[in-house]
């Protein structure tokens, strides 16, 4: 019975869904990166392979799991939210960084604010999809 509680909370749930894909995602950059550092490339361009895959990955990951629109034409949109998160993380750490917080305790302090971020601008941006004439008009019917 708890198995099938899980499964269905999963179904229902967007946010956590969302939550874990992120992990996975995180893991499966993490893994091209540390695999090409072992076969001896670069951290530089393995950090540049992992973060380049990994945003593929993510993004089809996200668009079929999370919000079910795994429409390829979306990736520049799902690129363009990227640096905006990039931005406003970059901002937020310097910002605490600047009140007297370290590098790493700004970077973790800045990760819910991206998380959150991240999930608005793909669910309402990126992977949003404008309910169709006629599921507008049925709608209209119904009220």
């Amino acid at each position: 019975m708890p198995i099938r509680l899980i499964k269905s909370s999963l179904r229902r749930s967007q946010i956590l869904r969302f939550l874990i894909v992120g992990v996975f995602n995180t893991a499966f950059s993490y893994g091209v990166y540390a695999s090409l550092i072992f076969l001896g490339v670069g951290y530089a361009v393995a950090n540049l392979a992992a973060l380049l895959l990994g945003i593929l990955f993510s993004f089809k990951t996200q668009g079929s799991w999370v919000f079910q629109t795994p429409d390829n034409r979306r990736i520049w949109r799902f690129i363009l939210g990227w640096g905006v998160i990039y931005l406003v993380s970059i901002t937020l750490i310097a910002q605490f960084i600047g009140i007297g917080f370290n590098a790493y305790v700004a970077g973790i302090l800045a990760l819910p604010f991206s998380t959150v971020l991240s999930y608005l601008l793909q669910r309402f941006f990126v992977f949003h999809t404008p309910p169709s004439p006629l599921a507008e008009r049925t709608t209209e019917k119904l009220q």
